[in-house]
């Protein structure tokens, strides 16, 4: 087989995908590959402004300002959608704390957002997702190689996966998967980062065989 040849990517043309924290960074990533492959799009993002962008940048998509993390925004999140294919739940801050600096109001922000918010909104969707449609979540590589001052975010994208694996079960035959990214260089980072951003990246692209870090497109197309 030529060096080049490559398998085409599926099509999503006529297909329905949200995507909850689709107005930037990895979510965006995936909602304009998804637009790419022909998918109408359904955006969900707490900040209107971001989300308006977003769309205008996707080349149109429908929008809903909401916040998963709150039952009753997440309960009444797909109201008016009678069908979908595809949900994409990207939504969640990073905090890198020692657990003596968090809060207990910081903890349970860190769980709604990466694991209450995420079952809610599955709650709500799961009864219009079609048969052999599917749900992603996003997990992070602190899951399986932690580091110190991500205790409780380890342990929330831990609990991700864990939640992938036992509503694989529970929904089939949706598809539930979890993705769980390395260092990817987004918007994300600079809030947790901020000036370190720059050697953060260089020291971790010498540390890996591709001798880069992750883009958003990358964890797209998976």
């Amino acid at each position: 087989m030529p060096s080049d040849a490559h398998t085409p990517s599926p099509s999503l043309a006529g297909q329905t995908v949200a995507v909850i924290g689709g107005s930037s960074g990895l979510g965006f990533a995936i909602a304009a590959e998804a637009r790419r492959q022909g998918a109408g799009l359904i955006l969900v993002a707490r900040d209107a402004e971001r989300l308006s962008h977003a769309a205008v940048a996707l080349g149109g998509a429908a929008k809903i300002t909401a916040d998963i993390a709150n039952a009753d925004a997440a309960s009444a999140l797909f109201g008016d959608i009678a069908r979908l294919d595809h949900l994409v739940i990207t939504a969640g801050t990073a905090r890198l704390l020692p657990l003596a600096a968090h809060s207990a109001h910081d903890l349970t922000a860190v769980l709604a957002e990466r694991l209450v918010g995420p079952l809610l909104a599955i709650k709500a969707a799961a009864p219009r997702l079609r048969e052999g449609g599917s749900i992603t979540l996003t997990s992070a590589q602190l899951s399986t190689r932690p580091i110190a001052a991500g205790a409780v975010l380890a342990a929330a994208v831990s609990g991700v996966e864990a939640l992938a694996r036992a509503l694989a079960l529970e929904l089939a035959p949706i598809r539930i998967n979890a993705l769980a990214p390395g260092l990817i260089d987004t918007p994300l980072l600079d809030g947790l980062l901020g000036d370190a951003k720059r050697q953060v990246l260089e020291a971790s692209a010498a540390s890996v065989p591709v001798r880069r870090v992750g883009r958003p497109q990358d964890v797209a197309q998976a």
